[in-house]
């Protein structure tokens, strides 16, 4: 570890602090509907859409209505993106002539990129037409970003409004999010990323020499405007196989860097917005401390890790870090922070090899999705995980003090609770049943490609970031397979909508329900008791859950190496 290392992640974390309020409040004004310096230029977009679509964006609807059109509308988009992938090898833009993907592989991918995952099992650059990934993939990145803002402003209602029925309109709040904020973002974004050296263009290869003399050819493509919505949607889904490791994703320290700032922005500016929306920004910010504490707890856990290197390479005397899977231009901190950045947030993209890592540094971006992508998480999913962990802390504080739980004036009783505890209880239901179904079926075994803890570590990883709706991979595994294409699907779709329906209808309770001021009696959520009660529930809730599977996998896979065997 060296004090550039431990700069590097201290100053990370105090500009997502700084970031918070300026985001937020953006994100404020489209949670109102208020107009924006954009509306002026946007605005007869907007109003153009509603007209051609036929909605009323003033039409409130309640949490049945909000969640039917918003699932409708993703059974829409997704079967939209199994068309094109299915029929690939007849569109345009596909000067390779690239085959279409197979059905499994086309719903696998639909899927994951539907439900914000963006988890691939194959190689981008190779697999997929330049429209494949413009037209098939792009308008998920969009679309599944501002879904999840979306289902965030309506839990926010829920908490803010009182005694009402309804929690806005999701067509409003979808479209203004992406076009407001989303689309212009995104344009600035493409265009620093062009400048950095990262490709735009709508030809497929470009042919070079090498020093050698042999000619190669490389592949290109509409990279930039795809790595920016990548990185801020919190999407993840890489135009090459390599990911953000890839020189034409991630060319320089500086793009780097700003990638892992875009991966968090949004969702640190969504706890600003949610303490503004119910009224004191103390309770944003309370939130915003719990998660960067465990994030530096996740952080220095890596890097203390990765730093001190490999211990099968320290019995031979070879000392160091671990480089492996890591790109030089990045090094040891930057590529361990990068790995807790991405899996905190639902992001997935990735700068190194997650399973080149030693195994407890591994085990932390593991741990990070099984504890439901709430320490920051992505953009909407996480806020709205963190407040079910916050409603479960009120209510352990309720219960200590003899008193009806409340938070930000809503009292939260045995539905709210069980309702929570079922979105909760979801991820670990999935991934463990998941996870242990592969491990004894000779179709789940054979995907591993090491034997032993690490062999385990691979299929545990790949079902808690589908679950998860991460997409990151300890990329031993072969996935690409009928039996893991479907699987996966099947995690990723209840992982997402199994969770956001119960969201939902939590938020229509807490609208319908009265103000509770609060008073002397109630329990405080804006100091560090109320932080460190929160971090010890999501720790307790989601670490101790999980705790059986990650003695079995990398913690197993840690004493293995340290004792000098070898699996």
């Amino acid at each position: 570890m060296t004090v550039q290392g431990w700069t590097l992640i201290l100053l990370y974390t105090a500009l997502v602090v700084v970031l918070a309020k300026p985001m937020g409040m953006w994100l404020f004004a489209l949670y109102e509907g208020r107009e924006t310096p954009l509306h002026r230029v946007l605005g007869p977009v907007e109003r153009g859409f509603y007209r051609l679509a036929g909605i009323d964006p003033n039409a409130e609807q309640g949490w049945r209505r909000y969640a039917l059109h918003m699932l409708l509308f993703q059974l829409v988009v997704l079967l939209f993106t199994y068309a094109v992938l299915r029929l690939q090898a007849v569109l345009p833009l596909n000067p390779r002539g690239l085959a279409a993907i197979g059905a499994d592989g086309a719903m696998n991918t639909a899927i994951s990129f539907t439900t914000n995952t963006n988890w691939q099992w194959y190689s981008g650059e190779v697999a997929l037409s330049n429209f494949s990934q413009m037209v098939g993939l792009v308008i998920h990145n969009f679309l599944s970003a501002a879904t999840g803002i979306a289902i965030a402003f309506a839990l926010f209602r829920g908490f803010a409004r009182r005694e009402a029925g309804t929690l806005g309109n999701f067509w409003a709040d979808c479209t203004r999010v992406t076009l407001y904020l989303l689309l212009p973002l995104c344009v600035i974004y493409a265009l620093f990323l062009v400048a950095s050296g990262v490709p735009q263009t709508l030809a497929s290869t470009i042919d070079a020499t090498t020093l050698e003399g042999v000619k190669q050819t490389i592949a290109v493509g509409p990279v930039a405007s795809q790595e920016a919505i990548k990185m801020l949607g919190t999407n993840g889904g890489g135009f090459f196989n390599a990911n953000s490791a890839h020189p034409f994703e991630n060319p320089t320290a500086l793009v780097n860097f700003v990638q892992m700032l875009s991966i968090f922005a949004l969702g640190a500016g969504l706890t600003w917005c949610f303490g503004k929306a119910v009224g004191n920004t103390r309770q944003g910010w309370a939130i915003l401390a719990a998660m960067m504490v465990l994030f530096l707890a996740g952080a220095g856990v890596t890097y203390w890790q990765e730093a001190s290197g490999n211990p099968v390479l320290h019995h031979f005397g070879v000392a160091g870090g671990n480089m492996e899977g890591k790109e030089v231009r990045f090094g040891v901190a930057a590529s361990a922070l990068f790995s807790v950045v991405t899996t905190a947030a639902s992001c997935g993209a990735v700068n190194a090899m997650h399973d080149s890592f030693t195994a407890l540094g591994g085990m932390i971006p593991l741990l990070n999705i099984q504890l439901g992508e709430v320490v920051v998480g992505g953009v909407g999913a996480g806020i709205y995980g963190f407040l079910l962990f916050a409603m479960l802390a009120v209510f352990v504080a309720g219960l200590m003090v003899g008193r009806t739980p409340e938070y930000v004036g809503k009292k939260i009783e045995a539905r709210d609770v069980k309702l929570a505890v079922l979105a909760i209880a979801v991820l670990p239901l999935c991934i463990l049943g998941l996870t242990a179904l592969s491990a004894v079926l000779p179709d789940g075994l054979a995907g591993p490609l090491n034997k032993g803890p690490h062999g385990f570590s691979e299929i545990l990883y790949a079902f808690s970031s589908g679950t998860g709706n991460n997409g990151s991979a300890f990329a031993g595994l072969t996935a690409g397979t009928p039996f893991y294409n479907g699987l996966l699907s099947v995690a990723m779709w209840i992982g997402r909508f199994f969770m956001i329906v119960p969201v939902l209808a939590i938020a229509g309770n807490l609208a319908a329900k009265k103000y509770t001021p609060e008073t002397a009696g109630s329990f405080p959520t804006t100091g560090p008791l109320w932080v460190g009660l929160l971090i010890a529930v999501i720790l307790i809730v989601g670490g101790l859950t999980f705790l059986p599977s990650l003695a079995l996998g990398p913690i197993a896979d840690h004493l293995a190496m340290v004792s000098g065997q070898l699996f």
